[in-house]
């Protein structure tokens, strides 16, 4: 769905109305300033491009502008943010003349795109004015994506600013940086243009460029606790302190990577798939799959006691009663004190 409109806009092929909304604002964003740049050119924009919040502004001051013809253009393009009346939402001191809106729904202005930008999860479709949105409008529905098709976002992404991408750099990508498509495609735009165009970005290049998250950097320091490399995880955690991290942050970290081992596990030991984990939990797929492989190292006993002693340990730090550091020290040689053991199938 997503591509086809993308590639309408780009043939510039575009619909008087659109409908954007979901609960990724990149792709939301994307799709408007495509649209924008599509429809318009820089100097139009500043005759020719409006922007109305319906939070502040009722919608028929933007249908009013929309039935205004352009200026020094052949069409407008009028951004219509907040739209809550098509959801649940309880109606605010703003007086919306939704008659009108539907009365424009049928008959739109041939001269003016309308873009509703609506930043919700869910539409409320049992009202009349959001099945008439849905029926005369080009609906784009920006969800968070999915472990493929993230993957083929990032890789598209980079091509088209003309650098290839080797899959195993994909894979360390999405564990450096995150699934948050914003800060995604700050790294890529950097990784394209170290890579250049028909170069490459490999392992190499997201290693050297692509700096851990907090983190990325606490996932590394449990996957060396579960290898059982104390040395190793101290180091991590001295990088993080070098960079400015407080250990009591390091401390909610830890306490909620190990909550979210003992949930992921818990739930694929009662029949959960991937998918209804990362649904169960409202996290992304593809760190539910990074965190079931995890959690395949650690008893269900281990990971209880583990998120045990981080609660005392953030209770002894609060209270006064340990060292910051220390604490955190010490709880890092006291896992790795204990037997190792072999990782679960």
């Amino acid at each position: 769905m997503l591509e086809r409109v993308w590639g309408n806009m780009e043939k510039r092929r575009f619909s008087p109305l659109y409908l954007l909304y979901g609960s990724e604002p990149f792709l939301l964003t994307e799709t408007y300033d495509r649209l924008v740049k599509a429809a318009l050119s820089e100097e139009e924009r500043e005759w020719n491009l409006a922007v109305y919040d319906c939070e502040e502004t009722p919608v028929q001051a933007a249908l009013e502008e929309a039935e205004t013809v352009p200026f020094f253009g052949e069409r407008r393009v009028i951004l219509v943010k907040n739209p809550y009346f098509f959801t649940a939402e309880k109606d605010k001191e703003i007086e919306h003349d939704l008659a009108k809106l539907e009365n424009y729904f049928r008959a739109p202005a041939p001269f003016s795109i309308v873009v509703f930008l609506a930043p919700y999860d869910k539409l409320d479709e049992r009202k009349r004015i959001t099945k008439l949105a849905k029926e005369q409008c080009e609906v784009v529905a920006a969800a968070p994506l999915q472990e493929a098709e993230l993957r083929a976002w990032v890789r598209r992404r980079l091509e088209s600013q003309g650098a290839s991408v080797a899959e195993e750099a994909i894979e360390l990508l999405l564990q450096r940086a995150g699934t948050r498509l914003s800060a995604l495609a700050n790294e890529i735009d950097k990784l394209a243009l170290f890579a250049g165009p028909g170069g490459v970005v490999d392992e190499a290049a997201v290693e050297q460029l692509v700096a851990r998250t907090p983190e990325e950097n606490v996932f590394a320091l449990v996957e060396q606790v579960a290898r059982r490399d104390i040395p190793g995880a101290l180091q991590t955690f001295y990088d993080l302190l070098e960079h400015n991290e407080e250990p009591i942050k390091i401390l909610a970290l830890l306490a909620s990577h190990f909550r979210l081992l003992a949930q992921v596990k818990w739930l694929a030991q009662t029949g959960y798939g991937q998918t209804q984990i990362a649904s169960a939990l409202n996290v992304h797929p593809f760190r539910v799959k990074l965190a079931l492989a995890q959690a395949a190292r650690f008893s269900d006993a281990e990971l209880t006691e583990a998120i045990t002693e981080l609660a005392a340990a953030d209770y002894d730090v609060k209270s006064g009663a340990m060292d910051r550091r220390l604490a955190v020290e010490l709880l890092l040689m006291r896992w790795g004190a204990r037997p190792g053991r072999k990782s679960q199938r």
